[in-house]
């Protein structure tokens, strides 16, 4: 894992579910992805991820920590349901965890690049999973 030029915590409203993002690169050279599924939208989620950076989450309230899952099931979304405030996905695999962060969840938020619409549709549930584990941020702690 590379050196983390740039440190950012992201947390839900309430303060009850906050994660620490260490970036391998700066914001401004962050690839940021809209999501067009009906989950995604719906949350106005603009999402990053790093496969050589990390991610640590702190759950402060347990009973607030909100698993969703839906479409092929291979993902947790993480969603505060205290705000309603989505945070991140989790794949959990063989290999560990791995994370797609929301942006939008970010304290002080840099300056980002648009966020580009994508697509995922025409993967196939073991494709997905193989696409997760090689472009989500590896989680430090289980979640």
């Amino acid at each position: 894992m590379a050196t983390a030029p740039c440190i950012l915590e992201g947390r839900c409203h309430c303060g009850a579910v906050r994660y620490t993002f260490h970036a391998s690169q700066p914001p401004a050279q962050w690839i940021v992805r809209a999501c067009q599924c009906s989950f995604c939208r719906a949350h106005g989620a603009r999402t990053t991820s790093d496969p050589n950076g990390s991610v640590t989450f702190d759950i402060a309230d347990a009973s607030k920590l909100e698993r969703y899952r839906f479409g092929t099931k291979t993902t947790d979304f993480l969603i505060c349901n205290g705000c309603g405030v989505y945070l991140a996905a989790v794949l959990t695999s063989t290999r560990g965890q791995f994370a797609t962060l929301n942006v939008n969840a970010m304290q002080s938020l840099p300056d980002l690049a648009e966020a580009a619409p994508v697509s995922y549709d025409g993967e196939s549930s073991e494709q997905r999973k193989a696409r997760r584990e090689q472009r989500w941020t590896p989680v430090t702690t289980a979640v």
